[in-house]
């Protein structure tokens, strides 16, 4: 069906006159009358963070989510957008999406008054419904509400003329959502030019006797601990918040997995690369190490250890497996145990420590990566008897591996290994590939290393050797 496009047309369709948080909430309540789920994307919060949320829609609330970095804030509010109406009618080249039926700035209410039923209607999508303002000491309260423009005023309005104001981020996402992220970064002054904002629907410019009655729901994030550091949240800033949103990291090790295989870039085949297939078992060694890091009394807690941190392992664990497949020419990249230690080293400055000694840092780092390594090795194969595989060092074998081994040469030092099809069996190594079978088993090595059933030595940059001496 064609779209009216006038205000007449429109009211003759009977499109209904709701605002912004009327709509979300007759959307959500759709959906969720449906049994659907809120955001497909969002892993692990579907008990915990996503029912607290529902609540402030469905109560139509300004929300505030709290949360360390790398627990989804910015993405759980740009998700609200779908709950918006795909499409919604404006007065035709309004500044601040003003409503056909009841329009409040200056210019359209000159139009309507003049055109009544005539005045043209145009249509937004609900993508240009939604701004987002990163806090940063720099933010001025023109950037978010507006201010005088000059060069209306040079060309001939009065100052006391309401057409000389240029409209902030804020109004011009009227009849939408608007996000502040990281609010306690905002300065203490820009923040209470946001009250008026959130209780009475109203905004100031200048010395304007204006008021533009504004319908929008703002959703702002923080860190919990910017209260006190970086800045804080003025008191009756947060008092206005209808609904407080505390946001977590993921609780168990299949939702944190499950994130970094939908959020991790892996490198694909072309361009000579060969396909890159990571073991769930590592992807659990790289979930475990983050959880590590999160209850070592040696991390800054306060910062938190982001999500981002798990997926960038992955990627670099990935990164290793491909260059060392490339080298070697093989068929498929897998990434091996000895590929983890590279993530280390990448990854350092995106954790925050405690007061440490210098150079303690690295050490902390693969403190918990042995950690992680020996409790997903006695999960998988704690109940494995791997004696016949070290009966093998105690007869005198020694089996060296590095970063750019492949795994055919890391395999012809074994000649046969006993059990080897159990372990891959164990660790869920359904491809059968000379590749697969070399990750299997150096992590069984790492196993019995960390069990104290065999010995590990430093061998060279990026290199190890395994024995019983």
């Amino acid at each position: 069906m064609s779209r009216p496009t006038t205000v007449g047309q429109l009211r003759a369709a009977g499109y209904a006159d709701r605002t912004v948080k009327q709509e979300l909430r007759a959307n959500l309540l759709e959906r969720l009358g449906r049994g659907q789920e809120l955001f497909e994307s969002i892993v692990g919060y579907g008990t915990s963070v996503l029912p607290g949320l529902e609540r402030g829609i469905l109560a139509g609330h300004d929300i505030i989510l709290l949360g360390e970095r790398g627990q989804a804030k910015t993405r759980l509010i740009r998700h609200l957008v779908e709950l918006l109406d795909d499409e919604i009618p404006v007065i035709e080249g309004c500044e601040v999406n003003d409503h056909p039926y009841h329009p409040i700035c200056a210019r359209c209410r000159a139009l309507v008054a003049e055109l009544g039923p005539e005045t043209p209607v145009a249509w937004i999508g609900r993508d240009a419904r939604y701004a987002e303002k990163l806090a940063t000491p720099d933010t001025s309260v023109a950037d978010l509400i507006g201010d005088v423009d000059p060069i209306r005023v040079a060309e001939g309005r009065y100052l006391a003329d309401e057409l000389t104001i240029h409209y902030g981020l804020i109004p011009r996402t009227n009849r939408g959502i608007f996000s502040v992220n990281e609010l306690p970064d905002l300065p203490e002054r820009i923040q209470v030019g946001l009250l008026n904002i959130l209780e009475e629907r109203d905004l100031q410019i200048r010395g304007y006797k204006i008021r533009l009655d504004l319908d929008i729901v703002l959703v702002a994030s923080a860190n919990p601990e910017d209260y006190t550091h970086r800045g804080r949240i003025i008191t009756p800033l947060k008092d206005r918040f209808g609904t407080q949103v505390r946001t977590h990291y993921p609780v168990e090790i299949e939702a944190e997995i499950r994130i970094m295989d939908q959020e991790a870039t892996i490198p694909p085949p072309g361009d000579g690369a060969p396909p890159v297939v990571v073991p769930a078992f590592l992807k659990e060694v790289l979930a475990e190490l983050t959880r590590q890091l999160r209850k070592s009394s040696q991390v800054n807690q306060r910062s938190g250890v982001s999500v981002r941190y798990t997926i960038g392992n992955l990627e670099t664990v990935a990164a290793s497996a491909l260059r060392r497949a490339v080298r070697a020419g093989e068929p498929t990249a897998v990434p091996r145990p000895v590929d983890l230690w590279a993530a280390i080293g990448a990854s350092m400055g995106r954790v925050e420590f405690e007061t440490l000694e210098e150079g303690r840092e690295e050490w902390v780092l693969e403190q918990a990566l042995k950690r992680a390594l020996v409790d997903v090795y006695r999960r998988r194969l704690g109940a494995e008897n791997l004696s016949a595989l070290q009966q093998l060092f105690e007869e005198g074998l020694a089996i060296e591996t590095s970063d750019v081994m492949g795994a055919e040469t890391f395999l012809a030092q074994f000649g046969r290994v006993p059990g080897l099809g159990r372990i891959m069996q164990r660790l869920e190594l359904t491809e059968e590939s000379r590749q697969s079978a070399a990750s299997a088993l150096e992590f069984a090595l790492e196993g019995l290393h960390l069990s104290k059933r065999l010995t590990k030595h430093t061998a060279g940059p990026g290199a190890w050797k395994f024995g019983t001496s």
